[in-house]
Protein backbone atom coordinates (compact mmCIF):
# COMPACT_ATOMS: atom_id res chain seq x y z
CA UNK A 1 0.00 0.00 0.00
CA UNK A 2 1.57 3.50 -1.11
CA UNK A 3 2.09 6.13 1.55
CA UNK A 4 0.63 9.35 2.12
CA UNK A 5 2.46 12.66 1.40
CA UNK A 6 1.52 13.59 4.88
CA UNK A 7 2.70 10.38 6.65
CA UNK A 8 6.16 10.73 4.81
CA UNK A 9 6.07 14.71 6.12
CA UNK A 10 4.63 13.20 9.67
CA UNK A 11 7.60 10.80 10.60
CA UNK A 12 10.09 13.67 9.21
CA UNK A 13 9.15 16.00 11.86
CA UNK A 14 8.87 13.39 14.51
CA UNK A 15 12.39 13.02 14.29
CA UNK A 16 13.36 16.28 13.10
CA UNK A 17 11.00 18.68 15.03
CA UNK A 18 12.71 21.79 13.54
CA UNK A 19 12.64 20.46 9.68
CA UNK A 20 10.91 22.30 7.09
CA UNK A 21 9.30 19.43 4.83
CA UNK A 22 7.84 19.64 1.57
CA UNK A 23 7.01 16.44 -0.47
CA UNK A 24 6.03 16.21 -4.03
CA UNK A 25 4.73 13.19 -5.34
CA UNK A 26 7.15 12.22 -8.57
CA UNK A 27 4.85 10.49 -10.50
CA UNK A 28 1.35 10.66 -9.07
CA UNK A 29 1.07 6.93 -7.80
CA UNK A 30 1.60 7.52 -4.06
CA UNK A 31 5.34 5.07 -4.42
CA UNK A 32 7.32 7.81 -6.16
CA UNK A 33 8.28 10.95 -4.00
CA UNK A 34 10.75 13.94 -4.17
CA UNK A 35 11.21 15.04 -0.59
CA UNK A 36 12.90 18.71 0.47
CA UNK A 37 13.74 18.81 4.29
CA UNK A 38 15.77 21.89 5.01
CA UNK A 39 16.85 21.66 9.20
CA UNK A 40 19.19 23.33 11.35
CA UNK A 41 20.64 20.07 12.89
CA UNK A 42 22.07 19.06 9.95
CA UNK A 43 24.61 22.08 10.34
CA UNK A 44 28.61 20.76 10.42
CA UNK A 45 26.89 16.85 8.71
CA UNK A 46 28.08 15.69 5.29
CA UNK A 47 25.34 15.45 2.76
CA UNK A 48 25.41 11.53 3.43
CA UNK A 49 24.97 11.86 6.75
CA UNK A 50 22.21 14.57 6.40
CA UNK A 51 20.53 11.73 4.01
CA UNK A 52 20.48 8.83 6.89
CA UNK A 53 19.45 10.99 9.43
CA UNK A 54 15.74 11.74 7.20
CA UNK A 55 16.02 7.65 5.95
CA UNK A 56 16.43 6.59 9.82
CA UNK A 57 13.41 8.90 10.45
CA UNK A 58 11.40 6.78 7.83
CA UNK A 59 12.16 4.01 10.03
CA UNK A 60 12.93 1.75 7.37
CA UNK A 61 9.91 2.20 4.95
CA UNK A 62 11.86 3.07 1.79
CA UNK A 63 12.04 0.54 -0.38
CA UNK A 64 8.93 -0.58 0.97
CA UNK A 65 5.69 0.90 1.88
CA UNK A 66 7.54 3.89 -0.06
CA UNK A 67 8.72 2.69 -2.98
CA UNK A 68 11.19 5.34 -3.70
CA UNK A 69 12.27 8.81 -2.28
CA UNK A 70 14.09 11.65 -4.40
CA UNK A 71 15.63 13.18 -1.30
CA UNK A 72 17.47 16.58 -1.06
CA UNK A 73 18.52 17.92 2.51
CA UNK A 74 19.80 21.49 3.47
CA UNK A 75 20.52 23.69 6.29
CA UNK A 76 18.45 26.93 6.72
CA UNK A 77 20.46 29.92 4.92
CA UNK A 78 19.56 33.09 7.12
CA UNK A 79 20.01 36.84 4.96
CA UNK A 80 23.76 37.80 6.95
CA UNK A 81 24.70 34.36 4.97
CA UNK A 82 24.15 35.85 2.03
Amino acid sequence: MPMAANDIEALIKASIPDAEVSIRDLAGDGDHYAARVISRSFEGMSRIKQHQAVYAALGGRVGGELHALQLETAVPTTENDQ
